[in-house]
């Protein structure tokens, strides 16, 4: 595995004078911490949405999913009954999938019990070390719906978090860097590449997605 001033270098052979404006942005644990409870509904389900469609798509019909969904507020999406979800499929100015519109009711009551749990959803994603971000996608996904592959790390980066995500590329550069020799979906491989990126981290005092982002530019060209 090369290190850090090896994977930078590469990159910006690759980017040029662009690289570091090509690069997420990372909200601190204390402004995640302050993000209100609809904010971070709103954007998880807008990643669900988001899955396998266009983004412009699913963004064009965002106001029309507010409405839908009480603005995103937890609480009251946690307590809509079946027919309520139901007639939602009636509704032609969202994406009528009846998996996700179920999901999105799932997700409500994932996050509402985490409040009670832990007094803010905000707080504990922003309190979760990246040492092991893995293990916050591990519990998204037990504990929600439609939280598998990317969907979690895809939904922490929106929101600010600090997370690497297992795109194509960066899974194609683990495997160049003998990481890995697949597309890591267990719980050992996932370590491997947590490690890593550890690593990495611990060479440069760069953020995850950063790594991530530079990853991917030293493969395919």
């Amino acid at each position: 595995m090369k290190n850090f001033q090896w994977l930078y270098e590469h990159a910006l052979q690759h980017k040029g004078a662009a690289l570091e404006s090509m690069l997420p942005e990372v909200l601190s644990d204390a402004s995640i911490a302050q993000l209100s409870e609809n904010y971070i509904f709103s954007t998880l389900t807008r990643r669900v949405f988001r899955a396998g469609l266009k983004h412009s798509l699913v963004d064009s019909k965002w106001p029309a999913f507010e409405k839908a969904f009480f603005d995103f507020n937890p609480h009251k999406v946690a307590l809509m009954s079946d027919e309520q979800l139901e007639r939602l499929m009636q509704n032609d100015q969202i994406i009528r999938h009846w998996g996700k519109i179920k999901a999105t009711r799932l997700n409500a009551v994932m996050l509402t019990e985490i409040a009670e749990k832990q007094g803010s959803c905000a707080r504990w994603i922003a309190d979760w070390p990246e040492e092991n971000i893995i293990g916050l996608w591990s519990a998204l996904k037990q504990q929600g719906s439609h939280l598998g592959g990317n969907s979690g790390a895809y939904f922490l980066r929106m929101l600010g978090k600090d997370t690497f995500v297992l795109t194509d590329d960066v899974v194609a550069a683990l495997k160049a860097q003998g990481v890995v020799d697949k597309k890591p979906t267990g719980k050992r491989d996932l370590q491997k590449v947590q490690d890593a990126f550890n690593q990495w981290r611990a060479e440069s005092d760069r953020p995850l997605c950063h790594i991530s982002r530079l990853l991917s530019f030293t493969v395919g060209w």
